[in-house]
């Protein structure tokens, strides 16, 4: 039977935390585009999640992030608007894997995770 700390963490991948400025452009919830400056909270290799958005976005929209001399398209899977703030934490996925998506080190990718899984279910 499972832990109720496993049932709740959905999470396929770790996160790490990781304070990035990027530059984010899409469309809004009214339809409108828009490019704004913001920042990452925490990076997988699959997602982040963005912090200081001052636009509503509405998954499934589709966002372009800049990040130094990358530039990358992520799914918005959720938003969340600030409590007393008219800003947003945007959870994000990326639309196409990449081996090296932000160009610093995220610990151990899903495959690694699942080699030692499987050494350590085999002791």
């Amino acid at each position: 039977m499972r832990s109720i700390s496993e049932k709740e963490n959905r999470r396929r991948l770790s996160r790490t935390q990781a304070v990035l400025p990027v530059r984010v452009r899409g469309t809004d919830a009214s339809g409108a585009s828009f490019e704004a400056l913001a920042h990452t909270l925490d990076l997988t290799p699959a997602g982040a999640r963005l912090g200081a958005i001052r636009q509503e976005v509405k998954a499934p929209e589709t966002l372009t992030i800049f990040y130094r001399q990358r530039k990358k398209e992520f799914t918005v899977v959720w938003t969340r608007q600030i409590e007393g703030t008219h800003e947003y934490q945007v959870g994000l996925q990326a639309v196409a894997q990449e081996r090296d998506p932000w160009g610093v080190s995220l610990g151990p990718t899903e495959e690694a995770s699942a080699k030692a899984s499987a050494v350590s279910g085999a002791a």
